[in-house]
C-alpha cells in the first residue's frame, strides 16, 4: 500500500492526465489503473478538476481553483526515499505543476477581467440605447403634440387674445388661443419669466360686470416645458383673461399684486 501511495504522490498521474507521458509510460499507468482502484480514483479526481476548469465552473473564483490545483499537486503523504531518477521526476513534476498553476491563474485573471469589461460594456450600451430610444420617443411625442397644437390654434374658430404685461412685470406678455366650441384654451406663456421656487402661474377667466375671476388651471411644469404652451379647459363666458403668480398649488382668488399679464376678449 505504501508503494501505491508513493506512486500517487510522485506526480506521474498528473502527467498522465495532461498527456505529457510517453506511450510506454502511458501504458504502464493504464495497467496500474486496472489493477489498483485507488489509482483510478485519483485519476478521476484530477480529470474532474480539469473538467470543471474546461466548462467554466470556476472562472469567477480563480482563488478556489488555484487552491484545488495546489492540493492536487501537493504530495499527499511523506514521500519515502526514491531512486535518483524518481527524485528528479518528482522535482520536475512539481515544477511543472506550479508553473501550470501560475499559468492557469494568470489566464483566469485575464478571463475574469475580460468578462467583467464585456459585461460593463454591454450594460453601458444597453443603457445608452435605452436613453436614445426614450429621447426619440420624447421627440416624436413633442413633435406630434406641437403638430396638434398648431392645427388647433390655426383653426377658423379660434379667438386670439393677447395679454399685456402689468405693473409687477411690464415686459411680460402671453397669448390665449381660445376655442369656445370645444372649451379649450391654449396658453402661450413664452413671454413670462420663470416663476420662483415654490410659486406657480395661475390662469383666470374674467367676467367684467361684475368683475368675477374663475380659475381655469395652473401652468405646472413651466420650467421643464420648452414650448411654454399649455392646454386648459375653459367652459366660462370669458370676457378677459389674466395670469397671476401664486403659491404652489394655486389660490382660490387671484393675488392682484402679482398680476403679471391681462387681456380682454375682442367683441364678436
Amino acid at each position: 500500500m505504501a508503494e501505491i501511495e508513493d506512486y500517487i504522490s510522485s506526480g506521474i498521474l498528473e502527467l498522465y492526465v495532461y498527456g505529457a507521458l510517453s506511450e510506454t509510460e502511458s501504458r504502464e499507468v493504464t495497467a496500474m489503473l486496472k489493477e489498483h482502484p485507488e489509482v483510478e480514483k485519483e485519476v478521476e479526481e484530477i480529470e474532474d478538476a480539469l473538467q470543471k476548469l474546461a466548462i467554466g465552473v470556476a472562472p469567477y473564483n480563480p482563488e478556489a481553483l488555484l487552491a484545488s490545483l495546489k492540493s492536487k499537486l501537493r504530495p499527499r503523504t511523506p514521500v519515502r526515499s526514491l531512486s535518483p531518477e524518481s527524485t528528479r521526476r518528482t522535482k520536475w513534476v512539481a515544477y511543472i505543476g506550479w508553473a501550470a498553476s501560475l499559468v492557469l491563474l494568470i489566464g483566469l485573471f485575464f478571463l475574469f477581467q475580460q468578462n467583467t469589461a464585456l459585461r460593463r460594456s454591454l450594460t453601458e450600451a444597453e443603457t445608452k440605447n435605452s436613453i436614445i430610444e426614450q429621447q426619440i420617443a420624447d421627440i416624436r411625442a413633442d413633435a406630434e403634440n406641437a403638430k396638434q397644437i398648431l392645427a388647433a390654434i390655426r383653426g377658423n374658430d379660434i379667438s386670439r387674445i393677447p395679454l399685456q404685461g402689468q405693473g409687477v412685470a411690464p415686459d411680460a406678455y402671453a397669448t390665449v388661443y381660445w376655442n369656445d366650441s370645444d372649451n379649450t384654451a391654449y396658453i402661450d406663456a413664452l413671454g413670462l419669466p420663470e416663476p420662483p421656487r415654490g410659486m406657480v402661474y395661475q390662469v383666470w377667466s374674467l367676467t367684467m360686470q361684475p368683475l368675477t375671476p374663475t380659475s381655469i388651471g395652473l401652468l405646472d411644469g413651466f420650467a421643464e416645458d420648452e414650448n411654454k404652451i399649455f392646454a386648459l379647459q375653459n367652459a366660462n363666458e370669458s370676457e378677459a383673461f389674466g395670469i397671476t403668480l401664486e403659491p404652489e398649488g394655486g389660490s382660490e382668488s387671484p393675488t392682484m399684486e402679482q398680476l403679471y399679464v391681462l387681456g380682454t376678449v375682442a367683441a364678436p
